[in-house]
């Protein structure tokens, strides 16, 4: 009997759960065992886990969050822990090892593949969508669906007061979030991590905004971006408006997945135990086009998933 290991490494994305819950029961009907490594990389570090089974995951399919918890593990940079985390899968016979979590994680499984014989198998899940080898991620339709009920909320404010808003929502290093959400939702301006902006050049474009005769806006700014206090504080200065800043922080990452997210979690998991039983090796799942495909795990860690720049120009041209 084939035993699969299962582990949730880095921020946690709404449908873990849900991709979970669908690995245990399928692994189940092909007379699999699965392991879930518990804190992400810590769990193979210090061999914590504990069975799955059917009954394990009932009733999580609806929940955020990770039930295996979840942690950011910088010791896993170093060899001497990822050669623990391999003598934990050998100690253990685990055959297949499924790693949800985005880019970073995946970068960590790709150093993990090399120095064990299980089958490493990567299930894109991040509200970043920042993956390579993917359209969407599980988690991300849900962060998107939580930034558009909220900065509508916040819309409403805005033109009641006639204010600026800025809405800073996550992304560190990438703008995938804040560009569909600020897309989504119609706001004036949106600056993600990926280009470049001067104050001025956003100070001018609320100034050109307001001689159209708009009386307030919302700009949307992924956390990567810079202090957005800042330059609240200049765009207040320069026009004369009140500005306002709202970080919607990590109520993003939590909350129960939309359906969407739960479907891409179910169909990504089908598609991680049938890898692992093929006999498939080093892979990553990936919504490509209407398909469910796959790719190297060495390509997607050591690529970078370019965010569409033209869906800037159409923002910007829908906010006339």
């Amino acid at each position: 009997m084939k035993r699969i290991g299962v582990v949730t490494s880095g921020g946690d994305a709404p449908g873990m759960n849900t991709a979970i819950r669908a690995i245990v029961r399928l692994a189940h009907t092909r007379r699999m065992e699965v392991l879930g490594f518990e804190r992400g990389w810590e769990g193979l570090m210090t061999n914590t886990f504990r069975p799955l089974g059917p009954r394990s995951v009932s009733g999580i399919i609806n929940q955020g969050g990770t039930m295996l918890l979840t942690s950011r593990c910088p010791e896993f940079k170093r060899k001497e822990s990822v050669l623990k985390a391999a003598e934990t899968l050998e100690r253990n016979d685990v055959n297949g090892l499924v790693v949800m979590g985005g880019n970073g994680s995946f970068k960590g499984a790709l150093e993990l593949s090399r120095q064990c014989k299980a089958a490493i198998i990567g299930v894109p899940a991040t509200i970043d969508n920042d993956v390579y080898g993917t359209d969407e991620t599980i988690g991300f339709d849900t962060a998107v669906n939580t930034g558009v009920s909220e900065i509508d909320k916040i819309r409403d404010t805005a033109t009641s007061h006639e204010r600026i808003f800025i809405v800073e929502v996550m992304g560190r290093t990438r703008g995938f979030l804040a560009l569909t959400v600020g897309l989504t939702v119609g706001s004036e301006i949106i600056l993600v991590p990926e280009v470049r902006f001067e104050t001025n050049d956003v100070i001018e474009s609320i100034r050109d905004s307001r001689r159209r005769g708009k009386k307030s806006a919302i700009i949307v700014a992924a956390e990567g971006v810079g202090e957005t206090r800042a330059l609240a504080k200049e765009i207040e200065e320069h026009t004369k408006s009140e500005v306002r800043l709202s970080v919607l922080g990590y109520s993003q990452r939590g909350g129960a997945p939309t359906a969407r997210s739960r479907y891409l979690a179910c169909l990504f998991a089908d598609k991680a135990v049938e890898l692992i039983l093929k006999g498939e090796r080093n892979k990553i799942i990936g919504l490509q086009g209407n398909n469910i495909a796959t790719m190297d795990l060495e390509e997607s860690a050591k690529s970078t998933k370019p965010l569409d720049l033209k869906l800037l120009q159409l923002a910007k041209e829908l906010a006339v």
